[in-house]
């Protein structure tokens, strides 16, 4: 097995290409060890010293390191990623859970619903393609008053260039299409 890795613009994530699907469908962010339990390979990488999160999209698995330097992390992190493909079990064990890997609460007025699906349309086919090229996501989270709410996740999580994705890219496709939309903030 060949995994490959790309840097994200974040420079404590690191993202791994194993060459098979990861999640066959929704994303999963998982922030602490805790978290890890609904997923062997997660628990796996958060038994590495120095990892800190770990988020899985469709084809890649990217790693956010609380310390250290990546060329002692890395080898630890493939291994890891290794031994779970090699071992045959389930990348997630709770098959129940959102499949999205989101909370579902997202909020706006009833009234915005048309708005709202139009985002959600954008962020779909236009947004979260290039944040995954990234090793991240960004998903909805609510809409109120001229101001859109996103969820970041994966590498976009504490990325040093995530404010500027979100004011001077997001934001300025949702104002070019949707006049309403003032402003985006991270939740």
């Amino acid at each position: 097995m060949f995994i490959q890795t790309e840097a994200t613009p974040n420079p404590a994530t690191l993202k791994f290409l194993p060459g098979r699907v990861v999640m066959a469908q929704g994303t999963l962010d998982l922030r602490d060890g805790e978290q890890a339990q609904k997923s062997p390979l997660a628990e796996r990488l958060f038994a590495v010293d120095g990892v800190a999160a770990v988020f899985f999209g469709h084809d890649f698995v990217t790693v956010t390191k609380s310390g250290g330097e990546w060329q002692h992390l890395k080898p630890a992190i493939l291994g890891a990623i290794m031994e779970h493909y090699q071992s045959g079990a389930p990348i997630v064990v709770d098959e129940h859970r959102d499949a999205a890997g989101e909370d579902g609460d997202e909020f706006f007025d009833e009234k915005d619903a048309g708005l709202v699906e139009t985002i959600k349309d954008l962020l779909e086919t236009r947004v979260r393609p290039a944040v995954a090229g990234d090793g991240g996501d960004i998903t909805f989270a609510g809409y109120r008053d001229g101001v859109v709410y996103l969820s970041m996740k994966g590498s976009c999580a504490g990325c040093p260039s995530s404010t500027a994705t979100l004011k001077h890219g997001i934001e300025n496709l949702f104002r070019h299409f949707l006049p309403d939309v003032r402003e985006v903030e991270a939740v």
